[in-house]
């Protein structure tokens, strides 16, 4: 069966109501009363009404899609994220397109010229791990194109930024390590440009402190590819086991699963004696083993929270020269 294509005009004959209020009532738009628009919106929903995307980006110079760039899809953090942007961006009839850069500056920059070319309205994106030189991004933005940063985030560009609340993760999966009666605690971590890494190494920093542990270089070690490559986190743990700790704070999900597979590959290891919290939004957390106490980052709300600055930023009338860092609480969860 096929479907009938209305337009705008089907819909404003039937109603007996302008193609111009019918428009705007099918973008809620504040010039229409809440009564019209529910007629509409009733009307619209009962045809099946859909609006054609390429007449409205024509009509308005607006794609109506946004880029997402993350390190990795598979990530059970960003695919989180990913779903708090597609929860919004849906809502305001956006499409998303997603790149990955595997942690590649040079197909971040790719990534990012592509979707700057094919006229996506805006880029809602976290750092590579290569990533140093964000100064072209800046340049795009001079120029008009909305960014909004998430988790990693650069400290030079003013923009809208959303991140957990690193710092005091850090802090409470050290301190509960310490409370539990550990007073060598070892820290795997990122790469250490990265803003993530230096924030959650400052927390771990601070709870030792706390806790009257001093602090050791040894006793932390960097993963520039974020867990990407096993081979970096198998090394680091060889390294780690010179140093004879008894718990560990992990600062990402690749991390905490690859930090698991390597003990698990050493069978001289006493796995079990080592106390585990880690950063990860794994879904099965719950069946690690050994158990981890998770550090877990409201990754969804982050996703809607970018989204929704985003859409502000591109449907704004004017410039937007004043931007917020949205800090968002982490979560510990216990496990015994």
């Amino acid at each position: 069966m096929a479907f009938e294509n209305y337009t705008i005009k089907d819909i404003a004959k039937a109603l007996n109501l302008s193609t111009s209020t019918v428009s705007r009532a099918l973008r809620d738009s504040y010039e229409i009363s809440a009564e019209t628009k529910k007629l509409v919106l009733a009307y619209a929903e009962k045809i099946n009404y859909r609006a054609n995307p390429i007449a409205r980006s024509l009509k308005e110079r607006k794609s109506y899609s946004i880029g997402i760039i993350v390190s990795e899809i598979a990530n059970n953090f960003f695919s989180q994220v990913i779903d708090g942007i597609e929860s919004v961006a849906y809502a305001k009839n956006y499409q998303v397109v997603i790149s990955q850069t595997h942690e590649s500056s040079e197909r971040e920059r790719l990534n990012v010229e592509h979707l700057y070319s094919r006229s996506t309205d805006g880029l809602l994106m976290a750092l590579s791990a290569e990533t140093i030189d964000s100064s072209y991004l800046e340049e795009l933005m001079k120029k008009g194109f909305p960014i909004v940063f998430f988790d990693r985030v650069p400290g030079q560009i003013k923009s809208h930024k959303v991140i957990a609340d690193n710092r005091q993760g850090g802090f409470e999966a050290v301190q509960y390590l310490a409370k539990k009666g550990r007073r060598k605690i070892a820290h795997l971590t990122g790469a250490k440009k990265l803003s993530i890494t230096a924030e959650r190494l400052e927390g771990y920093k601070m709870a030792l402190l706390a806790n009257g542990l001093d602090f050791s270089p040894a006793l932390v070690k960097y993963c520039e590819y974020g867990g990407l490559h096993q081979a970096e986190i198998e090394k680091a743990v060889a390294e780690l086991a010179e140093e004879d700790y008894d718990a560990i704070f992990i600062s990402g999900d690749k991390l905490t699963t690859g930090y698991l597979q390597a003990m698990k590959d050493r069978p001289e290891a006493d796995v079990n004696s080592i106390l585990i919290a880690g950063f990860t939004n794994s879904k099965v957390v719950n069946i690690f083993s050994p158990t981890i106490t998770a550090i877990r980052q409201p990754a969804f709300e982050m996703g809607k929270k970018a989204a929704e600055l985003l859409i502000q930023q591109i449907e704004s009338k004017y410039a937007v020269d004043e931007f917020e860092t949205i800090v968002l609480p982490t979560t510990l969860i216990e496990r015994e």
